[in-house]
């Protein structure tokens, strides 16, 4: 048993029981949800910040941030897991310890500074021939980057210590790091033009992917022996949260060819993982469900295409039984509790 508490989540042991049983499909006819409070704190960082391109910011603000706005969800009672989010590394800190320029955006809406990293291979087969034997001698811990994450790191665990949980965040290979160095034009045509140097990158991107998050494990470690999630909540083990993004403009069997194996061998690595997917890849959800050690699926609702929640019937034919995290308003999801429409294993985050 363990003795942990969260001062930020007054039903901590009945939400981990809860989430246990969610992951594990022992109790299909609950309802599971995150409910969604106004923030004076997300408000005031709107007034305070403006859009568009930054700078790297003061890890020492950011979690200032984090605990401002998640002390006010500690009185709510839901099936949420309070936890902050490193928006800083996803998901340009792969590309970075490769050399490569990173980027970041300010998205004032939702308190969060994300980042990219600007192309910079010109001649992919040149850099994957130069690549050594060992990956693991690819990788400089005196990197700029590196010490920059190990630093957030740690001010990100001390920070949170027993009020709230420091989520994963997410895996850029495959593909995804090939679009980091190459730009997306470049990449899909590399798989045509030079596909032996794609392979060599996709291999390559799992030794890298595994340092990065390796090191999240060693300096951030578990949470009653399981991984906090932005999305996801918590869920037990050492999971990590995968991208299958540059494949949800391809076909299903686009994807098999090359996404669908290097998701297998990362997770394989790992006690398993989440994986996300945007309006536009609802194509891939069977493909992508039947991966070994998928604890869940978070499918995102954008404009253009109708909400998760509306085709939730034909999706639950997709998934198997592998849960799924969905988007919902209030009204919505009190109308469907109301009628009792709602299908079970699946996980509401209120919008």
């Amino acid at each position: 048993m363990f003795n942990e508490n969260l001062l930020y989540k007054r039903n901590l042991n009945e939400t981990i029981d809860r989430l246990n049983d969610f992951y594990s499909g022992k109790r299909r006819e609950k309802i599971y949800a995150q409910m969604r409070v106004p923030s004076s704190t997300l408000f005031h960082y709107y007034t305070q910040h403006s859009p568009g391109e930054t700078a790297y910011p003061n890890p020492h603000e950011r979690i200032v941030f984090w605990d401002q706005l998640l002390a006010e969800r500690q009185d709510i009672e839901d099936d949420s897991m309070p936890c902050c989010y490193l928006s800083e590394f996803d998901q340009g800190i792969y590309a970075g310890l490769l050399g490569a320029e990173i980027r970041f955006l300010q998205n004032a809406d939702g308190g969060w500074i994300s980042s990219m990293a600007k192309p910079f291979i010109d001649d992919l087969e040149l850099f994957v021939q130069n690549l050594p034997h060992s990956t693991v001698q690819y990788f400089n811990r005196e990197n700029h980057w590196y010490k920059t994450y190990l630093n957030q790191l740690q001010i990100f665990r001390h920070g949170s210590a027993g009020k709230f949980g420091v989520s994963n965040f997410i895996l850029i290979d495959s593909f995804n790091l090939l679009i980091e160095l190459r730009g997306g034009t470049n990449a899909y045509q590399d798989a045509f033009d030079h596909p032996d140097a794609v392979r060599g990158i996709i291999d390559f991107s799992l030794n890298l992917n595994i340092w990065v998050q390796e090191t999240f494990f060693k300096e951030i470690g578990l949470f009653w022996g399981g991984t906090f999630s932005h999305f996801g909540q918590w869920v037990k083990g050492k999971i990590v949260s995968e991208s299958v993004d540059p494949f949800h403009l391809t076909s299903v069997s686009y994807f098999d060819q090359w996404g669908k194996e290097p998701v297998a061998r990362i997770l394989s690595h790992f006690d398993g993982g989440f994986i996300h997917l945007h309006s536009n890849g609802r194509h891939l959800l069977k493909s992508v469900a039947s991966i070994p050690k998928i604890k869940g699926i978070y499918l995102l609702d954008e404009p253009g295409y109708p909400p998760a929640i509306e085709d939730l019937a034909k999706l639950d034919q997709m998934r198997g039984s592998v849960p799924l995290i969905i988007n919902v308003s209030y009204p919505t999801f009190a109308e469907y509790l109301k009628k009792h429409q709602f299908i079970t294993n699946v996980f509401f985050l209120h919008s």
